[in-house]
């Protein structure tokens, strides 16, 4: 079964980099701008077709994919190209990759979701006997957490983790009959029940009926969760509590869908924590994407804004084969970087 669960995961992450490059691929079009290739997979191709300006490719690798634009990497005469464009153009044509990364993400966890009969709620539902944060100055049944020392409170676990993470001390935001009710430096610590095995801190959040609009708002607040988590991630990586090692690229991508689906109790939930685990992705790949780094989208963003301020400020227009050189160095060490990425995801695998 692990080997069905590995043609599985390849097939969903190659979806994500088809999505991503059809965001490109289809944003250049409306734009006019003339795409000399669009291709599916790298490497060698088993498949290709030429119609009109553009040839449709389908590689033999499935782990990426490319939207090949007239003088995307470089100067050109052709008043279709690329570098040609407005600014605005060539701005909706680099974000359009990432932007579909997203929509699919929410698109998937939506699907997902369409089967729930109920959520579980960051809201009070009861008090265990005895809790002492209970009452007219403090927390009462009914009351939903909005935020926790300035951290927003999107999914019911969220509680848990920000009083866990905290100093005894807080201040909250619930809601409560419609209105917003503010605790400042609200007291609050785990203490000991009867009949309990750990500390707890004497409430039970409930859960809500997953009407249409509550799957919406479940859709959009676990679209907000990965991306915290992905930044909660970058920041580790900032600050070296997470190295190199600790990172995965297309091949430990794989292996963790195909771990994921075999973790599962039935195939049916191993399908739907694939999918699941493939809007998270999606996701991180929207962001990462977006980062301001040389040869990811995000750094062809932050380049075109400051050639766009420079040529503003000096009314000169600026040789593209500066911001080629920039784009190039990056994807070198990009590349090395991935390979780096990928023979750790081997070594992995192995041991």
């Amino acid at each position: 079964m692990t080997a069905a669960y590995v043609l599985f995961g390849i097939l969903i992450f190659g979806v994500l980099i088809a999505v991503h490059e059809f965001g490109h691929f289809t944003v250049a079009k409306l734009c006019g701008v003339k795409v000399n290739e669009f291709a599916i997979g790298m490497g060698p191709a088993i498949w290709k077709k030429q119609k009109g300006e553009t040839l449709y490719a389908l590689r033999c690798i499935p782990l990426g994919g490319y939207c090949a634009m007239e003088g995307e990497d470089g100067d050109s005469e052709d008043p279709r190209a690329f570098s040609a464009q407005a600014p605005w153009k060539r701005l909706l044509i680099l974000c359009a990759g990432s932007f579909n990364n997203f929509l699919l993400g929410l698109i998937v966890i939506f699907c997902l979701y369409l089967g729930a009969a109920a959520f579980a709620s960051p809201t009070i539902a009861s008090f265990m006997e005895g809790c002492p944060y209970e009452g007219a100055d403090g927390l009462q049944v009914g009351d939903r957490f909005i935020s926790i020392d300035g951290q927003r409170v999107r999914q019911y676990y969220d509680v848990g983790d920000f009083l866990r993470s905290g100093d005894g001390v807080y201040d909250l935001v619930l809601a409560r009959d419609g209105k917003r009710v503010r605790l400042e430096n609200f007291a609050m610590e785990p203490i000991q029940y009867e009949g309990q095995e750990k500390k707890l801190y004497g409430f039970n959040l409930g859960y809500e009926e997953a009407t249409l609009p509550v799957k919406l708002r479940h859709t959009w607040d676990t679209a907000m969760e990965f991306s915290r988590m992905v930044w909660m991630g970058l920041g580790q990586l900032v600050h070296g509590e997470v190295g190199i090692r600790d990172l995965s690229g297309p091949v430990g991508i794989v292996d963790i869908m195909a771990e994921t689906g075999e973790n599962a109790e039935s195939t049916r939930d191993a399908v739907y924590d694939i999918l699941f685990l493939s809007a998270f992705i999606a996701i991180n790949l929207a962001i990462m994407n977006m980062l301001p780094i040389p040869a990811l989208d995000g750094g062809r963003v932050f380049l075109l804004l400051v050639t766009v301020v420079i040529e503003a400020v000096t009314r000169k227009k600026l040789d593209p084969k500066y911001e080629s050189y920039v784009h190039a160095a990056g994807m070198v060490l990009l590349l090395s970087l991935m390979g780096v990425i990928m023979f750790n995801d081997v070594l992995k695998i192995f041991q």
